[in-house]
């Protein structure tokens, strides 16, 4: 009988202490150390076993974790310089400045916009940034129509006053666009410089 009593006494005690080793090993086991050690003989270790496992699986994963940086975000200046960027090739016809141009495609052939188009180079200007700003003026004015008459005596596409103006840059004044279109881009040089420093006068006079 005593053999087997101290065989008890040392199986017991192995096992309560390797439960006590559990606890020492992490604080969030304890009911688990110690459920293990009140189970009898093998199964303990085997209970204990797999709590030692489990924490070595969590230590590793809990010095494995990294935090996430917050994402970047565009600066004030980075916006505004792209909103600057966006908005500076605006312009053209709605703009209230000289400066205002846009690049516009030649009109379709065949109308009196596309012999104003094709002119604009004579005088100086260019078509591309500066045709917008004429088309503004005399859509508003005729309408590119070269029989447009006004009650006060303005005639033609440039609306000319008098209508007899014209007759400086042909005797078809009164008929042929081109001959009113070479004149009214003429008036525009002369006056104004150019087209749109032409159509920012409109813009503000309601006249050119």
């Amino acid at each position: 009988m005593l053999p087997v009593a101290v065989t008890a006494i040392t199986l017991i005690t192995g096992t309560t202490v390797a439960g006590y080793l559990v606890v020492r090993a992490d604080h969030s086991n304890v009911g688990a150390a110690f459920a293990a050690a009140a189970l009898p003989g093998s199964r303990a270790m085997t209970v204990l076993e797999e709590a030692r496992q489990q924490m070595i699986v969590m230590n590793t994963a809990s010095h494995t974790m990294h935090i996430v940086g917050a994402p970047k975000l565009a600066s004030t200046a980075s916006a505004t310089a792209a909103t600057s960027a966006n908005t500076s090739g605006g312009g053209g016809g709605g703009g209230t400045g000289a400066g205002a141009t846009v690049n516009v495609p030649p009109p379709n052939p065949g109308t009196a916009q596309s012999i104003a188009y094709n002119m604009m180079s004579s005088f100086g200007f260019d078509a591309k940034t500066q045709f917008g700003c004429l088309d503004n003026i005399w859509t508003r004015e005729s309408g590119w129509r070269y029989n447009a008459e006004n009650a006060s005596g303005a005639y033609g596409i440039p609306q000319a006053l008098p209508g007899s103006k014209m007759a400086s840059a042909g005797a078809d004044w009164q008929t042929n666009p081109a001959t009113q279109i070479k004149w009214g881009l003429g008036y525009i040089k002369s006056d104004y410089g150019t087209p749109c420093s032409a159509w920012a006068f409109w813009q503000n006079n309601g006249y050119y």
